[in-house]
């Protein structure tokens, strides 16, 4: 049965999967793009800290961690969705459909995040990373929830 309960246990397994992976992919892409892994982290807590935090280059209290729960809750905010509505789709266990429906969850994620969302609300890496980088973000999290749901759902 696809609850809402049952969307928030999975999509807290998938997401925090998903808000992982795409950090690390943060890391490895801040480093290459801005010379700096943690940049990208701290450029999310721009919401809470205005521009300044964008262009923080070094971890601390104060921007890397808001930037990273920030970012992870985001990664479960969108994985509980992705269960709620895509459960039924996912339940059926086949890789493909998974993936398909993970790779549509993150085309909306990023549409909200940079169409409707207002700039103090979004995502904020963007500013650290290139188009190319961001879309490798991006990817991240949708491996992440594909990962996830197969998880959850292993016999």
């Amino acid at each position: 049965m696809n609850n809402w309960n049952d969307s928030i246990r999975r999509g807290t397994v998938s997401g925090s999967l998903a808000g992982v992976l795409s950090a690390l992919t943060l890391g490895a892409l801040g480093k290459h793009d801005s010379g700096s892994a943690i940049a990208p982290i701290n450029s999310v807590s721009h919401w809470l800290y205005g521009e300044k935090a964008k262009f923080q280059d070094k971890a601390s209290a104060r921007f890397t961690i808001p930037g990273y729960l920030t970012h992870h809750i985001s990664a479960i905010f969108w994985a509980v969705l992705f269960e709620r509505f895509a459960g039924r789709l996912l339940d059926r266990k086949d890789t493909v459909t998974t993936l398909e429906a993970a790779a549509a969850t993150t085309a909306i994620a990023c549409f909200v995040d940079y169409k409707l969302t207002p700039h103090r609300l979004q995502p904020g890496f963007e500013a650290r990373l290139t188009r190319t980088s961001m879309v490798g973000v991006y990817a991240a999290i949708g491996i992440g929830l594909a990962l996830g749901a197969m998880l959850v759902r292993r016999d």
